[in-house]
This record gives C-alpha cells, structure tokens and sequence, in this order.
C-alpha cells in the first residue's frame, strides 16, 4: 500500500511521538500500528488528540515499555479488553492488543480473542476506521486498507467491513455511530449498510442511555447541518425508539382544507438555521425540542384551523423531563425550558401598542438568556413566504429595538429593587417575613410598570407614601 507521510510533517508533535512508538517496536521486536480515527482524522484533514495503537501481540506489555519511554508514571490497563490507556502531555493514547471480538446476545462487551492485523481490522465498526498506518522502522507509516476503506473516505461513503446485520447486532451503538459519522463529515451511508440499521433497530435496547446520548450529542453538536441525523434517525426507525417525542412530530393532518406544517421538518429547519448561527449544544438542544408539545396541544378549530395552544408551558415541563430520562446535565434541561416557556413572547410584543412593561417583563424573565431566545425566535421562522419572513424579520428587529430602548432607559439588565429589605422593616416596623417580601414586590412592580423611576429617591418616596395602604392589603389577603 501506498506510503502516506506526506500527511505527517517532520516536526508536527504527532510525527515525533510516531517515531518514538516506531523506535520502541524496533528495539522490542514487536509489530504495531497507527489504527482508528487518529488515521481517518488525518487522512480527512482533521487534527486529532487522541491516538490508538494496534500490537500484534502483547498490547499491555508494549504500553508500559512505551510509557518508560514517553516518562509516564500512569498506565492504565483493562485486561479483559487487552487495552491500556497512556495520558501524555495533551494525548491520550490506548494501546490494544490486535483482537477479535465475541458477544453474546443480551450484551454489547465482547470476549476477546488474540488476533492478526486483518482480523482486528476487521471487527472494526466502519471501513473508514478499518484503516492502519504501520509503525514499523521497515515500512514506517505505510497504509493497510483491506476493506477498501479509502475509496470509502474519499467518496464520502459509510459501510461495514464485514456483514453490516452482524456488526450491528453484535454492537448495536454501532448503528448511531453510522449516522453520526455521516452527519459529522456530510457522509452517505451505503444503501444495504443503512436498509440493516432498519432490521436490527430494535437491539438499541442493549445500549445504555449514556452511551445513546452521548451520540446524540454529538449528532447535534460537531455537524453544520444536525439535521440530516434526525432524517437517518427518523427514515431507519431508531427515532421513535430512543426519541419517541420527536418522532410524534412527524405528519401532517388536513381538514376542511386547513393543513398545519409539519413540526417534525419544521423542526429540523429550525436546527440548521440555529446551526448557522452557533455551535452552543444548548442553544441547538432547545431548538430541537421548543415545540415538543405541540402535537400533544394540536386542535382543529372550525373557521379558524389548526391551534396548537399553551404548547409552550406543556413543553416546559414536558423538556425537563425529556432531558432527564436522556441524563443531560440539569442546567441544561432548566435552560432549554426556559426557553421553551418563552419562545412566543418575543413576537407577541411587537404588535402595536405594546408598553416598556411587557418589554421590561421579557428583560426580566429571559434574563441572561435573551440574546439566544432572540436568535431561537429568528430561527423559528421557516416559512417559504419571503414577504412573509420579511415582515417577521422586521418584527424582531422591532422587538430587539424597544428591549435596547428599556435597557438603556432603566438598566434593566441587572434589575433589582432601589429599596433593601432592611429599610422596609425599618420604615414599616416590621420583622422579618413574607409582609417584607411583598411590599418589596409592589415597589418593584411600580417600576417595571413605568409608574415610578428606576431610581432609590423614587422607590423610596412610594415606599413612605404606600407603606401603610399595603400593610392594610397584604393583611386582608391572609
């Protein structure tokens, strides 16, 4: 096979580290290999941190001799697997024995069985990580492509090595880590590899949800266009299995010759065209699930159509809840929620009329979020009306105005009430309680309200011309 050291400058980091594993095979008399996504990575132009070594033979042994070597003190070994992980310097590097894989049918860890080269590439997920660069003084960083996994990378092709039901029965992540790699490089995946996927969908039962997750991030995070996983997702069946309330999206119904959009393609737009505008995941996850009750909200109205209403406070709640049951990080649940509670309001103000009230309200409740809920309201809009996205458009602008308006005018950004809650028990002789809290609430709500100034002379002279009217109120309410 074709020497590919073209793709390796003399003095790149990874070449020297290359050459000293090169070194040690030598001197050790052992054969060893570049293997894995370290050889795709590069091959695609990518730089890569991670690098995994394949040894014919005694895998563990070679990594401590390597670690001595690279003077590393920590060497962590998985016996089970033949595997040992190096930490060196900003690399982590696993070294493996070559292997063959058996599994059993309820689980996806394999027993492991000492192998030749071809037989460890073989049981590899993807012909594009079938590939090995030789780390051998010999034939030093020489291809070996059994499986035809070049033409592969360079035709932008997504296949199994072996019999794709096999490799993803025995390994059923397998089958999310094709449609993650095709949507992470802008890939196919060959036409019997993902009809497969349909066969075997259900053995993602097998897989943990962290493991699921993890590639769903992935799916949504690292590709420009997040939407084509949803599409594999959705066209092979795995969706409605792991996200069944993103499958409900899908459909269309009509009646009396009303029809509502599709919310499941709705949707994925709405995905890109965030995609286009930020990397954040949480910003992408939101975009993702801000309508995710809406077909449990969707109702004909005669005269009128099809109303999807209070879907957004349903999606509240039913966002925290999806994000729990997928293990994502609470704030991130809390955050997409957020959002998702909001995501209407922003176009209900700039109707005619509105007041710096409404305004100030939205400053207040979006917080430090209202930048990305305004960029989520922008990508909401898919409609193929350009008049129509015009005018949306237009009305944001409206909206992003007026909150620069308040913002300047109150300073509202960091809002909080002139007046402490110490001066209120002294002025209203009162102790420490929940009367305290709510004639602090009323002072607040005069000021989001434009009734008074955002100012400490303001709040203090309402609060000495107001305090004994509200003592009187709060009491009548208990």
């Amino acid at each position: 096979m074709a020497i590919l050291d073209s793709l390796f400058q003399a003095d790149d980091s990874l070449t020297i580290l290359l050459q000293k594993i090169a070194a040690l095979a030598k001197r050790h008399h052992q054969r060893v290999y570049l293997v894995g996504g370290v050889v795709r990575d590069r091959l695609l132009g990518f730089e890569t941190k991670d690098v995994d070594i394949t040894v014919i033979g005694d895998g563990i042994g070679f990594a401590h001799n390597l670690a001595k070597a690279l003077k590393v003190n920590n060497v962590v070994e998985y016996p089970r697997f033949g595997t040992a992980m190096i930490p060196y310097k900003e690399t982590l590097i696993e070294v493996a024995t070559a292997r063959t894989e058996e599994y059993d049918s309820s689980s996806r860890k394999p027993r492991v069985i000492e192998s030749d080269l071809r037989a460890d590439l073989a049981r590899r997920d993807f012909t594009i990580n079938a590939l090995a660069l030789s780390l051998n003084q010999d034939n030093f960083l020489e291809l070996t492509d059994f499986f035809g996994g070049l033409k592969d990378l360079n035709t932008g092709i997504i296949r199994t090595p072996l019999d794709p039901i096999t490799t993803f029965s025995e390994d059923p992540l397998r089958m999310l880590r094709a449609i993650r790699f095709a949507t992470q490089f802008g890939f196919t995946i060959e036409p019997n590899t993902f009809h497969s996927i349909s066969q075997v969908k259900e053995r993602i039962a097998i897989v943990s949800q962290e493991r699921i997750t993890d590639e769903l991030t992935k799916i949504i995070k690292v590709s420009e266009q997040p939407s084509r996983g949803f599409l594999f997702l959705q066209q092979c069946g795995l969706l409605e299995i792991i996200l069944p309330e993103i499958a409900a999206m899908c459909g269309i119904d009509q009646r009396n010759g009303y029809h509502h959009k599709d919310v499941f393609k709705h949707t994925l737009q709405v995905l890109d065209n965030i995609s286009a505008v930020s990397a954040d995941f949480p910003l992408r996850f939101t975009a993702l699930v801000h309508d995710i009750a809406k077909p449990l909200t969707k109702n004909y109205v005669a005269g009128k159509g099809w109303t999807f209403y209070g879907h957004e406070e349903l999606g509240a709640r039913m966002v925290m809840e999806f994000s729990r049951r997928l293990r994502l990080p609470n704030k991130i649940g809390e955050y997409a929620a957020h959002l998702t509670r909001l995501h209407l309001r922003p176009i209900a103000i700039a109707a005619e009329g509105v007041t710096d009230s409404a305004v100030r309200r939205l400053i207040i409740e979006a917080g430090d979020h209202l930048d990305d809920l305004i960029k989520l309201c922008r990508a909401d809009i898919t409609s193929k009306n350009i008049r129509k996205v015009n005018e949306y458009m237009a009305n944001f602008d409206r909206v992003v105005n007026l909150i620069n308006e308040v913002r300047e005018k109150d300073r509202l950004r960091a809002f909080q009430s002139p007046v402490r809650g110490e001066e209120i028990m002294q002025v209203c002789g009162l102790q420490p309680g929940p009367a305290v809290g709510f004639i602090k609430k009323a002072i607040e709500e005069a000021i989001l309200s434009g009734n008074i100034p955002n100012t400490y002379d303001a709040a203090h002279t309402f609060l000495l011309e107001n305090y004994q009217k509200l003592l009187a109120e709060y009491e009548s309410r208990q």
